[in-house]
């Protein structure tokens, strides 16, 4: 079962069930009996976490206006030796 919305032009919009793919553009208001007709909306857009939010608006804003560094990274940490002394003489890729 999907959830759609449907606007009333007396009592305003309401949702109503039907079966994937089964909604019809209009039906009747279940408070006044006037004639509805189907609203269509982002999906559970309130429910995405705030985090994924901001990442994403980051994401977007990166795009036309990349965030400008004064400074450069610093480097990796070196590679740890290996332990064993024989290891050492392994090749390395």
């Amino acid at each position: 079962m999907a959830t759609y919305e449907y606007r009333c032009p007396r009592d305003g919009d309401f949702d109503v069930k039907f079966p994937v793919g089964t909604a019809a553009s209009r039906v009747h208001c279940s408070v006044c009996g006037s004639e509805a007709v189907r609203v269509f909306s982002a999906p559970l857009l309130a429910r995405t976490p705030r985090p994924l939010v901001a990442a994403i608006d980051r994401a977007e804003r990166s795009a036309e206006a990349p965030d400008v560094v004064s400074t450069i990274p610093a480097k990796p940490r070196a590679r740890r030796l290996p332990v064993n002394p024989a290891h050492a003489r392994l090749p390395r890729p």
